[in-house]
This record gives C-alpha cells, sequence and structure tokens, in this order.
C-alpha cells in the first residue's frame, strides 16, 4: 500500500510534535505563572495607588515614586510578555502545525489505499505531503525548539507549504479520477 509510509510517519511525527504540550508545560508555564503573579502585585499597586489619587500611608507619593512604580507596572507587562514568548513560538509554530499535517498524512495515506489511479501518481501524492511536513513544520521544531538557524532559513523559502498545496491539489485531481468505496490493490 503506497500511503502506509505516510500513515506510520504521521502517527510518528504527531508523537514528536504533540509531546511539546506537555513540554511547555514543565519546561515554561511555571515562569509564565511566576511573572504573572509579579505583574499582578505591580500593577495592583499601580491600582490601589490610581484609586487613592496616589497617596500612600495618607501621604501623597512625590513624582519619582509614581514613575518608580510605573516603570515597575511596564517590566512586570514586559516579563509577562518575554515568559510567553517561548509557549506563543511552540504552540503557534511546530505544535500546531506539526499535529496538522501529521493527521494530514495519515489522512491521506489511508486514503490512497482508495485511489485506483497509477502508482506513481499516487508515490508522487504520498512523497508531496512527506516532504512538505518535513519541509514545513520540521523546519518549524528545528528552528523554534533546536534554535538552529539554517532551520529557519529553510522554512523562509516557503517549499514546505508549495509541497504541501501540491500533495492536496495532485489529492484532489486523483480523487476525481478513481476515488473508490473499497481498498484498491496497487
Amino acid at each position: 500500500m503506497v500511503g502506509k509510509k505516510n500513515v506510520v510517519f504521521g502517527f510518528l511525527f504527531l508523537v514528536a510534535t504533540a509531546a511539546l504540550g506537555p513540554l511547555m508545560v514543565v519546561e515554561y508555564v511555571p515562569d509564565v505563572g511566576q511573572a504573572q503573579g509579579q505583574k499582578q502585585e505591580k500593577v495592583g499597586r499601580l491600582q490601589s495607588l490610581q484609586a487613592n489619587e496616589f497617596e500612600e500611608n495618607l501621604e501623597p507619593l512625590p513624582a519619582t515614586g509614581i514613575a518608580k512604580a510605573n516603570t515597575g507596572g511596564i517590566l512586570a507587562l514586559n516579563q509577562v510578555y518575554n515568559a510567553e514568548a517561548p509557549v506563543n513560538a511552540i504552540k503557534g509554530g511546530p505544535h500546531a502545525h506539526g499535529n496538522l499535517e501529521s493527521l494530514l498524512n495519515i489522512v491521506v495515506g489511508v486514503s490512497l489505499g482508495f485511489l485506483a489511479v497509477p502508482v506513481l501518481f499516487k508515490q508522487a501524492i504520498s512523497w508531496a505531503f512527506i516532504v512538505g511536513t518535513v519541509m514545513h513544520s520540521g523546519m518549524l521544531y528545528l528552528a523554534v525548539i533546536f534554535q538552529f538557524p539554517w532551520a529557519g532559513k529553510l522554512l523562509g523559502s516557503g517549499i514546505g507549504p508549495v509541497f504541501i498545496l501540491l500533495g492536496l491539489l495532485m489529492a484532489g485531481i486523483a480523487a476525481a479520477m478513481g476515488f473508490r468505496s473499497q481498498l484498491v490493490q496497487d
């Protein structure tokens, strides 16, 4: 069966990309929680000062005190942003795209078994999805998780999405040509 490699690849790649969820929780979420706690403390003080017309202990707060409180609040907000950045990069990149493209490979692999078209055409569809996934979410994985700059450059070439779109187009044409309700023997 031509699509077997897509099904196997899809499940194995899904394990690698789905595992990024627990990685985010273990590695980065504690930092986010800590930063949010510090932000709440600093911004809470600002809210209290503002509600009390910038008086503290019944004394007007000098301009330098207000400036320091504002600076602390701004820096605390920035700290939250910086703590969330790796989580957002992972979940919006290799985690989401990798999971989707893994499932796409599984579906395509199974679908290829129901297509009565030439084997070379089915092989082209199969490899287009594998190459597209490796060159797109695979490069996202290497660029974001392992910080390989060369992977980011390959990713920027756009070759991965082109292969996936080509695979989708070819799969649509193949389905129009010869989709069957039962498995086809290659």
